[in-house]
């Protein structure tokens, strides 16, 4: 059964909820997406998003940490808070039988959190020993300069995970105003799955959204990638050069021509063996292991990353070639060839990218929030399908933005 869209009338307000019916397994999965509400809504207080979340999996004040804990492990149930970029999310799994308890469970968290002086101490103090080992993983420092040099001056410059300045200033009261605003039922998006009917459990998730306030609807807000290139070299010591480059990508979230960018970033840097950035980097030049480079684009941000690990002795050279790359896919498009091999993976893969439920229901996720119809997905395999070399070779030239490269590059004296 293919996932559908139905609503649940809370209090007046329709919650939408992404569903799919599958009896193979005596299964429930459940996920409370709450939108606006990841990273990007940290405001200055990088790492509050992520650290709300480690608090909320420290379970209920009454039960305390290890307590709660127990009592779903000894029901095969589990519940979690994660954050992404533009979401915060509440995810459980049980058996079918389990499926009441989890519910209870969920409700236990959202009206009890264990909001105390002691988790947050625990909480913080183990997020600045995370950073503290993440010093000297280079791409994760790499990575975090890039996005700091691309969207200057905005949440998303800000490491997701925070500083240790940042972590250091955030307060239990942060934590519970963070959790206020954002769990919202304004916000949210229920998805579930499993052996059960919407209409044998949607009175049931009816009553664990009335916990949630009413909240304000607010639109993502969406950060432009600085226009004019700029690169930043960071001195560690390391036998190798970490190079994370990126530039702008001008498409909307719900842009049509966006297939066509899925097939020209493929050819270029996203298809690992055959791709462009590949071939010239490791096949031809032996410069790195590997080299990728990909398009995100979502509601908050649109632009290309990639990145390669290279000798320090190769740095100029590895940067000087992802720019030549680029400037030439740009400048002379793709071949006959490339979009045909290219066609065939993308349109032969495409059973696996659907082959669980959890894999159809976040498609489904995605095409409801990025504002398309159902089904949306497959019309674009359609469309590549039909797609002619010259119309992809006029898409491409008419990206040159993705010339604007900015670097991030650690590597040693």
């Amino acid at each position: 059964m293919a996932a559908t869209i139905e609503h649940i009338n809370v209090e007046g307000r329709e919650i939408p909820v992404i569903f799919e019916q599958d009896t193979r397994l005596p299964m429930v999965t459940m996920q409370f997406t709450f939108t606006n509400s990841g990273n990007i809504a940290d405001g200055k207080s990088a790492g509050l998003a992520k650290l709300s979340a480690r608090l909320l999996n420290e379970g209920t004040k009454t039960l305390g940490s290890s307590a709660f804990a127990e009592s779903l492990e000894s029901r095969a149930i589990s519940i979690s808070a994660v954050t992404g970029t533009e979401t915060f999310v509440l995810e459980s799994a049980s058996l079918k039988e389990e499926f009441d308890t989890t519910l209870l469970k969920l409700s236990e968290l959202l009206s009890d959190p264990n909001y105390t002086p002691s988790t947050m101490k625990k909480i913080k103090t183990m997020t600045l020993g995370r950073l503290s080992q993440k010093e000297n993983d280079f791409d994760y420092v790499a990575s975090n300069e890039l996005k700091a040099i691309l969207f200057e001056g905005t949440p998303l410059a800000q490491p997701s995970a925070g500083t240790p300045q940042s972590i250091s200033s955030i307060t239990l009261r942060d934590v519970k105003g963070f959790v206020a605003k954002h769990l919202t039922r304004s916000n949210l998006i229920v998805v579930i799955g499993g052996d059960v009917t919407l209409d044998e459990v949607k009175d049931k998730i009816a009553k664990v959204i009335a916990l949630l306030p009413e909240g304000d609807v607010a639109p993502v807000a969406h950060y432009d990638v600085r226009k004019s290139p700029k690169t930043n070299v960071l001195t560690r010591t390391t036998q190798q050069a970490y190079i994370y480059f990126g530039s702008p990508y001008h498409m909307a979230v719900d842009d049509k021509e966006y297939y066509k960018a899925r097939v020209a970033t493929f050819i270029l840097g996203t298809g690992g063996f055959g791709s462009r950035l590949m071939e010239e980097i490791r096949v031809k030049r032996g410069l790195a292991y590997s080299a990728y480079a990909r398009v995100h684009v979502s509601k908050s941000s649109s632009y290309l990353s990639g990145y390669l690990q290279t000798k320090t002795e190769s740095m100029d050279e590895a940067k000087q070639t992802v720019e030549k790359v680029i400037a030439k896919f740009v400048k002379k498009g793709v071949t006959k060839e490339e979009l045909e091999q290219t066609k065939r993976f993308l349109l032969g893969s495409e059973p696996l990218r659907v082959e669980t439920m959890s894999q159809r229901l976040n498609r489904t996720f995605l095409e409801y929030y990025k504002g398309f119809k159902l089904g949306h997905s497959q019309k674009e395999l359609q469309k590549i399908e039909k797609l002619k070399l010259k119309d992809l070779n006029e898409f491409i030239k008419k990206h040159s933005e993705i010339n604007d490269l900015s670097f991030a590059i650690v590597t040693d004296k």
